[in-house]
């Protein structure tokens, strides 16, 4: 599908406020790789359409309150809130919902950047680092796409566990800069697809701490096979991603010799299957890592709505930057 045919902006009247809704102004809202795959109608999470209008694009997003009715009382103006289910439609400036579709976050020391992209990225790290092997310190993770969004949070909640990390990243002119700039928020070592598979980084990983027993995947094909071989006996290869849209291959030895086990991880599940009890204690421990300076905003590049001449260009040109191959940083809607 052509992304830009698919895409369009819309003037919408906002619903009059109701007794039991809330009026909300979204301040930011970043583009995700799920966004991309739900417009291209290949995301398992299909966004609710309006007769004539389509769908609002977006999974993720902040918000301010801006009206709330008279029965409402979870929830004031001021307040700060995302949607925690998939689907909502972020990319717009106003929204009329329940309350019960949005979770309130304590915004004290928080800038809106990492609130609005709080909810994915570093939770999806959070979950994948807690949920399948049991960690500590002095451990060692291995990882491909070691500068995409969730890369970047793996680095930061695993430094502030005193947990080490080995990161993947494509080779590029710009190697060696964006290799700093990961060691800068905590990586340990930064080597390329190439290097991944010779023997010599093999030993410099065995030599970081103990045998690796979590390798977080989100590039398949051979990627995907080089940091499996890099786990130790009973190793943890989690995908939750295939950015080269190649299938995952995995030897047979490392199933019988290594005892490996491959699974995948998709955070929408998780919400799902968890309560809103669950997410606010996964958000409050990130929210307090952000406010310790230990979570940072991801690398970024904002594209301001409201100031742009030609709205529907900037947000076309900021959809066509998240889909090209080097983009520089995640892409964020400014609507604020």
């Amino acid at each position: 599908m052509n992304l830009y045919h698919a895409s369009s902006i819309a003037k919408v009247p906002l619903p009059p406020l109701t007794r039991s809704t809330v009026h909300i102004r979204f301040i930011a809202a970043p583009i995700n790789p799920a966004d991309i795959n739900q417009i291209q109608g290949t995301y398992p999470v299909k966004p609710q359409f309006r007769d004539g209008l389509g769908a609002v694009g977006g999974n993720e997003g902040l918000a301010e309150v801006i009206a709330a009715g008279d029965d409402v009382t979870d929830l004031k103006v001021g307040d700060w809130v995302i949607p925690p289910a998939s689907g909502f439609g972020t990319w717009r400036t106003h929204a009329s919902c329940k309350p019960d579709e949005l979770l309130k976050l304590n915004k004290h020391g928080i800038s809106p950047l990492i609130a609005a992209t709080i909810s994915v990225n570093p939770c999806t790290a959070y979950r994948m680092l807690r949920d399948f092997a049991s960690l500590k310190p002095g451990d060692v993770v291995i990882q491909n796409g070691g500068n995409s969004g969730v890369g970047q949070s793996v680095i930061q909640l695993a430094k502030a566990w005193n947990i080490k990390t080995v990161n993947v990243i494509r080779n590029r002119p710009n190697f060696d800069e964006i290799a700093e700039n990961l060691q800068d928020i905590g990586a340990d070592m930064v080597i390329s697809e190439e290097d991944a598979r010779k023997p010599e980084i093999a030993a410099k990983v065995k030599n970081l701490g103990p045998s690796s027993r979590l390798a977080l995947n989100c590039v398949g094909g051979k990627s995907a096979t080089n940091i499996a071989r890099l786990l130790g006996h009973d190793g943890h290869l989690v995908t939750y991603g295939g950015m080269s849209k190649e299938p995952l291959i995995l030897p047979t030895s490392l199933f019988i010799f290594k005892n490996l086990t491959s699974q995948g991880f998709w955070m929408t599940r998780w919400y799902e299957t968890h309560s809103k009890a669950e997410r606010a204690a996964m958000l409050d421990e990130l929210f307090q890592l952000a406010q310790a300076g230990k979570l940072r905003e991801p690398w970024h590049d904002k594209t301001s709505l409201r100031d742009a001449p030609n709205m529907q260009d900037a947000a076309l040109a900021s959809i066509h930057k998240a889909t090209s191959g080097f983009s520089g940083g995640k892409q964020i809607f400014v609507m604020d």
